[in-house]
């Protein structure tokens, strides 16, 4: 019996019931229609329950998944998905006018761009690549893993607080029955296993993302990252809301219906881990770099699992300048995210949390985290963005404390420790920068399903990063 993850609609069913508790939609009567019927919860971890239901259970989760997308929602003014929204409740009075025309409908033409921007060295932007693939990697082994098991595993081989990859060796086997590491990574991601960078999601998408501007320059629609997901990226690759918008895209569902049509993950981590190559590619420009990411996010997310990704990628377009200092680049990741959203506050009380534990163990920063967003789900954009930010401040930007913060505080672990790694290597600003033991492993290799990266070395990766951003600038520039 093949389940299929994330996509089965009696699982759907249990993770849209919580969403609507965390987007304030009263959904009491749906709930108990759907355990009076015999529904069950939504796994907490796994993709997909292990049982199929029957064929009336199912028809009965695909009804109620219609009638909850009817609830409103007494947070959607204060977290709307437009663009053309979300800027001015940032405090923008109107649209800049290098981004009229990219701020209507995600499927729509779009516009033209201002000013040329410099570039990041081509040194930045390897330490930026290889941080991402450093940090996911450290991050694979213990991905799904509760809290108290990676604190568990990483103390059985004296590497607490986290300082290095995890290791098998010397696991005690009880400890490890109780806690397997990830089924999936372990083969390649434990420290005696490491033989380059094993393929992972967290960077696919930056490598779709650079195929995305390569045909299609900074004013590619939404449509346009549809179509290529269609030509270039294996549906097994996606997960979560990924793999529901591509679900609907072959059904016939345009963007941006594509984001909300029976999809529950609307909300979790899938658009902040595609945000890097708009940040790169858009240094000191953090609004521009926002909106391109809203672009890209609205085929898949929407409002907080949008605003992650804004968010991200203006932090990456601020430490893309080199001039500035972490704490620069979470506050200006702020300025286009809505003040009242639920994102925002989380972030601003992480960085405040950070900053009043600065001198004290992180554990304690990650246990008041993991008490504020008890029953979030560990995919969820908001607490994982919270934690990265968390992360970042009280390492003060530094590579190996940023990395083992993030991915020792849990959640999504690859993910965190791959935007984490991602913004700290930039601001690290030369490979060299980054300690031989994080990046010798990797052997300047990577490994993809997206055609025609498979085997690239980060330096490659770096050098058409690179040449991309200026040539993008230079043809802006020319524009009469």
């Amino acid at each position: 019996m093949l389940r299929l993850t994330w996509v089965q609609p009696e699982d759907l069913l249990g993770h849209e019931l919580h969403q609507a508790l965390e987007d304030g939609r009263d959904a009491h009567t749906i709930a108990t229609r759907w355990k009076t019927a015999g529904g069950s919860e939504a796994p907490p971890r796994a993709g997909a329950s292990p049982h199929r239901p029957s064929p009336y259970l199912r028809q009965l989760a695909e009804d109620l998944l219609d009638e909850l997308a009817e609830l409103p929602s007494p947070l959607a003014e204060d977290e709307p998905t437009d663009l053309v929204a979300i800027l001015p409740s940032c405090g923008q009075s109107r649209l800049p006018q290098r981004l009229k025309g990219l701020g209507g409908p995600p499927g729509g033409t779009g516009g033209r761009w201002g000013s040329p921007r410099p570039a990041p060295t081509q040194a930045a932007l390897e330490a930026a690549w290889l941080g991402r693939a450093v940090g996911c990697l450290l991050g694979k082994p213990v991905e799904k893993l509760p809290l108290q098991a990676i604190r568990d595993l990483a103390r059985s081989t004296a590497n607490w607080p986290l300082s290095t990859y995890f290791t098998a060796q010397g696991v005690p086997p009880p400890l490890l029955s109780q806690h397997p590491w990830n089924r999936r990574s372990a083969a390649t991601s434990l420290a005696e296993n490491i033989n380059g960078m094993p393929e992972d999601d967290d960077l696919n998408y930056p490598l779709l993302n650079l195929l995305l501007l390569q045909r299609h320059g900074r004013n590619f629609t939404t449509t346009d990252v549809a179509k290529l997901w269609l030509d270039e990226l294996p549906a097994g690759r996606t997960f979560t809301a990924e793999r529901i918008a591509y679900r609907n895209l072959l059904s016939g569902i345009e963007p941006p219906h594509t984001a909300r049509h029976r999809n529950p993950f609307r909300e979790w981590i899938g658009a902040l881990i595609r945000a890097d190559v708009h940040g790169w590619t858009n240094p000191g420009d953090p609004t521009a770099a926002a909106a391109q990411a809203h672009r890209d996010a609205t085929l898949t997310h929407t409002a907080n699992g949008v605003y992650a990704a804004m968010f991200t990628a203006a932090v990456i377009a601020t430490a893309a300048t080199g001039g500035h200092d972490v704490h620069t680049c979470l506050r200006t990741g702020l300025t286009v995210v809505p003040p009242r959203s639920r994102l925002a506050k989380a972030v601003t009380h992480a960085i405040q949390l950070a900053e009043a534990h600065a001198h004290t163990d992180f554990d304690t920063v990650v246990d008041e985290l993991h008490t504020t967003h008890k029953g979030t789900h560990w995919v969820h954009a908001i607490p994982n963005t919270a934690l990265i930010a968390a992360a970042l401040t009280h390492a003060n930007g530094d590579f190996t404390g940023s990395i083992c913060r993030a991915v020792s505080g849990g959640w999504d672990t690859d993910s965190n420790g791959a935007t984490a790694g991602s913004i700290a290597g930039l601001l690290a600003g030369d490979p060299s920068a980054l300690p031989d033991r994080w990046t010798a492993p990797l052997r300047n290799r990577l490994a993809t399903s997206v055609a025609g990266f498979d085997g690239t070395g980060f330096d490659t990766l770096a050098h058409l990063t690179w040449s991309l951003t200026r040539s993008l600038t230079h043809r802006e520039a020319s524009r009469p």
